[in-house]
């Protein structure tokens, strides 16, 4: 027991002292993602929104017509598009993110979890900043009434969304953490991540309802993926004004501390050998 929380102690003591450090890289990679572009950051509000346009506008004839399930579907399709980017964007850039930096991590010693924590904190940022484009569009179908929007209604419960927030970066931590030291080792997880994420985008009710799927094993599929937990509560606080589901709560939150403290682990257990493999 003494070992161990004197080894806690000093990855703590690690943590505070290149914290400053862990600041500058998250800074760096949001500037370098809008680096020679004309908007720059300005694509972080830019880019949710075009999404949602050319969604909606493919998917809303077959799935946004049926008013009974959906507020306002754009903002509904808004709504699961935001988080689910942020959730394969920034697990795309930790896994990435020792081959991006393996010139460095060659030469200077830093503790390595900080370019997996800085690509996945950079992304926040962004998804911070895109929650601004959110308000505008809730605003645009609230004072037009486009799409069933009069119906749109904000109470305080809208204060807690970040409850699913910080429950998905805590879950998009624990999964980076992993993908960042498989990859070192599997170069081929890249590509096979990026069709997982493909996959995941239909098997979580971003441009459909739940309530369309009417094969229970199905159902049951989708509920069992934590990214639905995450998106319904988000929903609940932003989009429906409701408090949010315990069950749903309760579960996300097992599943996102239990996937970081597996992350941190394995990551822990197999840091020290990534350098010999980059």
């Amino acid at each position: 027991m003494g070992i161990k929380n004197t080894a806690l102690n000093h990855d703590v003591e690690m943590f505070k002292k290149y914290k400053n450090l862990l600041k500058e890289l998250t800074a760096k990679n949001v500037k370098l993602k809008y680096r020679n572009s004309w908007l720059g950051i300005l694509w972080s509000f830019l880019q949710p929104l075009l999404n949602m346009i050319v969604l909606s506008v493919v998917f809303g004839g077959i799935f946004g017509k049926k008013n009974d399930l959906f507020i306002c579907y754009p903002v509904y399709l808004f709504t699961g598009r935001l988080l689910f980017s942020f959730f394969t964007s920034s697990t795309k850039q930790a896994l990435s993110s020792f081959r991006r930096n393996q010139a460095i991590i060659k030469k200077v010693y830093v503790p390595k979890y900080m370019y997996p924590l800085s690509a996945i904190f950079s992304n926040f940022v962004t998804f911070a900043i895109s929650l601004l484009c959110l308000i505008s569009v809730w605003i645009f179908f609230k004072l037009t009434g486009i799409s069933g929007g009069s119906k749109l209604e904000i109470n305080g419960y809208a204060l807690l969304c970040w409850v699913p927030m910080l429950l998905l970066l805590i879950f998009s931590t624990g999964v980076g953490l992993i993908l960042s030291v498989v990859s070192v080792y599997f170069r081929d997880v890249e590509y096979i991540w990026d069709v997982m994420c493909q996959l995941l985008f239909y098997m979580v009710p971003i441009i459909y309802h739940l309530k369309t799927i009417t094969t229970h094993w199905i159902q049951v599929v989708i509920k069992i993926n934590p990214l639905y937990s995450m998106i319904e509560l988000f929903r609940h606080c932003v989009l429906y004004g409701q408090i949010m589901s315990w069950k749903l709560f309760v579960y996300a939150l097992v599943i996102s501390v239990a996937t970081l403290i597996i992350g941190i682990l394995f990551f822990n257990w197999k840091s020290d050998d990534i350098i010999y493999h980059l």
